[in-house]
């Protein structure tokens, strides 16, 4: 495999190298990541490949433009290697944070790639339509494409599965999305074999279910995509937690005994990370060590909760005298 595309091992393998030192827990959750985009490329790179001779040989557009999405998923696939190598980085002098929102960088340009892909897929589908209503053949493909068709819904529905587990499991919305942007080709795949298949088995009238089959896909796509697409502008315009979710950290806080009044909550979500700031209120006859001793206590269930590298910030106030 590495003598067939030497230049992206070659790139695979200086950012293993480069990937910052950090707790081997963080790092191991980085090196998944980085496994499964690299499953999925190298599965991306072959079906392209075969896709785009397949459209050729056996004269299916429907297969060559299901190439170009594969081709699409090959780039998302880089950019996920890319942002993730960044968001990896700890915190600097320029970065107090850290670096966990390049990865919502990467899954906001994979929801443009998808959305794009999309609503090329409907144009398309939809000129080849009003093509067919004005009088125009459109040509019928070759059964090589239709094997094609198959084989890539098949071997994208299985990195589907593959990557979205994982996704979930690492806490990485960009894998999520590139897992879904695998589901985006099975089901262009799908639109293809539907148009190809009936095209081979009922004959020239029924070509025109090539277009048809892929607009419905374009606009499942359109969905997927601004669904990412959303979330991701959430986070980079400091979207707040859930109400559910706030009203957990309140629950939380006014759990720990003799701390009332929880308020000037701020949340958000930095990357795979969250980020919380409060106000409390403590009696003012506390020492600063049982002040603090309880605010520790907080913290620590409330990244029992939200995850051990959970950002959080708070203010302790004196309760209000009557």
């Amino acid at each position: 495999m590495e003598a067939i595309c030497p230049v992206f091992f070659a790139m695979i393998n200086k950012l293993f190298v480069t990937l910052p030192r950090q707790s081997s827990a963080y790092m191991t959750r980085e090196k998944e990541i980085y496994k499964v985009t690299l499953v999925g490329s190298v599965g991306n790179l072959l079906l392209l490949a075969f896709k785009f001779v397949a459209g050729i040989v056996a004269n299916s557009a429907a297969m060559i433009a299901d190439a170009v999405h594969s081709l699409s998923d090959f780039i998302t696939d880089i950019i996920v290697l890319v942002f993730v190598n960044i968001s990896s980085k700890p915190q600097d002098v320029n970065h107090d944070y850290g670096h966990g929102k390049y990865e919502t960088v990467a899954t906001f340009f994979i929801g443009l790639a998808l959305i794009g892909v999309a609503l090329g897929i409907i144009i398309s589908g939809g000129t080849k339509f009003v093509g067919w209503l004005g009088g125009e053949q459109i040509a019928m493909p070759g059964r090589l494409a239709l094997w094609a068709a198959l084989l890539s819904l098949a071997v994208k529905e299985i990195l589907y599965r593959y990557t979205v587990v994982k996704g979930r499991r690492l806490d990485s919305q960009a894998l999520v999305a590139n897992a879904w942007h695998h589901r985006s080709d099975a089901l262009s795949s799908i639109g293809a074999a539907i148009g190809i298949g009936g095209a081979i088995f009922l004959g020239d009238r029924w070509t025109v279910l090539d277009p048809i089959a892929s607009i419905v896909v374009g606009f499942l796509l359109v969905r997927v995509s601004w669904q990412l697409l959303h979330h991701s502008l959430g986070e980079l315009t400091e979207r707040s937690l859930t109400v559910a979710e706030e009203g957990e950290i309140e629950d939380i806080i006014m759990s720990e005994t003799g701390v009332t009044e929880p308020h000037n909550l701020r949340t958000r979500r930095i990357g795979n990370r969250i980020a919380i700031e409060a106000h409390i209120r403590m009696s003012p006859d506390l020492s600063l060590r049982e002040a603090h001793d309880r605010a520790t206590f907080i913290e620590r269930r409330l990244k029992e909760r939200f995850g051990a590298d959970t950002l959080v910030t708070l203010h302790m106030e004196p309760i209000k005298e009557k």
